[in-house]
């Protein structure tokens, strides 16, 4: 699971109860706009050779902790846009990590936040905005090399206008790089890559995001490819409803339960996506790793502070044990990973 208490406010955050403070890991448009967003599903980049493994139980045999691009690379690039996963998949990353939930006309979309407002020139809640509306929107709008943010000198926002025509794109790439994607075109563009998936919301609420998931994985064949979480443990089981056959992390309060009681997740769960810390509180200790290993769990960590965000920190997490590393720079987690060393 991957529900984020990142590097900047209203981003990804869960906070578990019991004295410990714990966040987890955890249809076609038909106007000229819509033609656009279609058009968003390939871009004239050449794509990578594909990763060391392409379905969930390749990628556990591995033998080696992975890397997973969070969002794409929400530091080295504009927030889960087909631009940061080409970026990403040339980094040379495992997994895919997206975070989905569904437009006002049931479009599955790549969004993490509730509203457009943080990292788009639009505002309001996604889940009132047609796919069509979505797809006009400038998704770089707000990204700095430094933050997603507002508040910079307009120089800053160096991708800022690409995706509405008013600035050229890099070479290999389009305008609808920058868009608002749907899930499945990123999905398809990239068949050979595992794929690490939050479902947005709370249950019922959310249960039909989760029930169209389990429909596009289906579509695409992806079943035995992704792992599905929910922060919401009814969510998450809700998914499991749908598709029986897809890993799912355990939601927060499966994890929680874990590591405050060593109570372990149902059958079946055998991924962990956690933070190494919360404020004061070390979540990633060496005896919650030794734990998780005897149990035969594995550890994805999401590094919650800035610090952790380059190959030093990448490093340090390896080095305590870590079986993934859900990174918003993929690139140095990659880097990390090739130089690192087990520690015999």
């Amino acid at each position: 699971m991957h529900l984020h208490a990142r590097r900047r406010p209203a981003t990804r955050a869960a906070v578990a109860a019991v004295g410990l403070v714990v966040a987890l890991a955890g249809s076609s448009c038909s106007n000229d706009d819509t033609s656009s967003a279609d058009r968003s599903r390939t871009t004239t980049t050449t794509v990578a050779p594909g990763p060391a493994a392409s379905t969930v139980a390749q990628l556990l045999a591995l033998g080696r902790p992975v890397v997973l691009a969070h969002a794409g690379g929400e530091n080295a690039s504009p927030h889960s846009t087909p631009y940061a996963y080409e970026r990403a998949v040339a980094a040379g990353v495992d997994m895919l990590d997206f975070d989905v939930q569904l437009s006002k006309d049931g479009v599955l979309v790549v969004q993490h936040d509730e509203t457009v407002d943080r990292t788009t020139d639009g505002t309001g809640k996604v889940a009132d905005m047609t796919y069509a509306e979505l797809s006009k929107l400038d998704n770089a709008y707000w990204f700095t090399d430094t933050c997603t943010c507002t508040g910079k000198p307009e120089a800053d926002y160096t991708l800022r206008g690409m995706r509405t025509g008013a600035k050229a794109p890099p070479k290999g790439n389009t305008r609808d790089d920058f868009i608002i994607a749907r899930f499945e075109d990123i999905a398809a563009k990239y068949p050979g890559y595992p794929l690490n998936i939050e479902v947005k919301g709370k249950y019922p609420d959310n249960v039909p995001a989760a029930k169209e998931l389990a429909r596009v994985l289906k579509k695409l064949g992806r079943e035995d490819a992704a792992v599905v979480t929910a922060f919401d443990d009814q969510l998450a089981e809700a998914f499991h409803q749908e598709a029986p056959s897809v890993a799912i992390t355990p939601g927060l309060s499966a994890t929680t339960q874990y590591v405050l009681n060593g109570v372990k997740p149902a059958d079946g769960r055998t991924i962990l996506q956690i933070p190494p810390d919360y404020e004061t509180t070390h979540v990633l200790t060496p005896e919650l790793v030794a734990k998780a290993h005897a149990d035969g769990l594995q550890l994805w960590i999401w590094p919650n502070e800035d610090k952790w965000e380059n190959v030093a920190g990448y490093t340090q997490l390896l080095d305590m044990g870590v079986d993934g590393l859900n990174a918003a720079r993929p690139e140095q987690a990659v880097e990390a990973l090739k130089a690192w060393k087990p520690k015999q």
